[in-house]
């Protein structure tokens, strides 16, 4: 199933929570942890109509790793795979190599 969103919406596969002990060792997120705040973008709406009708177009794009607010997401499964759905607005920053 491939998913479409609409307007100024944004679909977000978030990234995977790690945490390190203080001894280094890296224990894999789990479901019982904070929600996260980062993840790719796979896919995104046409933009904002705005009040004069205008079309404003995204500012991010699909493959764009972003960092957004913790928790303005809606989350969704779908093909038992989780995703995030929010706002453009509530997109802070792209993360950038």
């Amino acid at each position: 199933m491939k998913l479409k969103p609409l307007s100024n919406h944004v679909i977000v596969k978030a990234a995977p929570q790690e945490e390190m002990t203080k001894s280094g060792i890296v224990l894999p997120g789990t479901a019982d942890k904070d929600r996260p705040e980062k993840g790719e973008v796979i896919a995104v709406g046409t933009g904002k109509i705005l009040e004069s009708g205008q079309l404003l177009l995204m500012s991010v794009k699909i493959g764009d790793q972003v960092v957004f607010k913790k928790y303005s997401p809606d989350e969704i499964k779908i093909d038992n795979e989780d995703f995030l759905i929010l706002n453009e607005s509530d997109i802070v920053a792209i993360l950038e190599d």
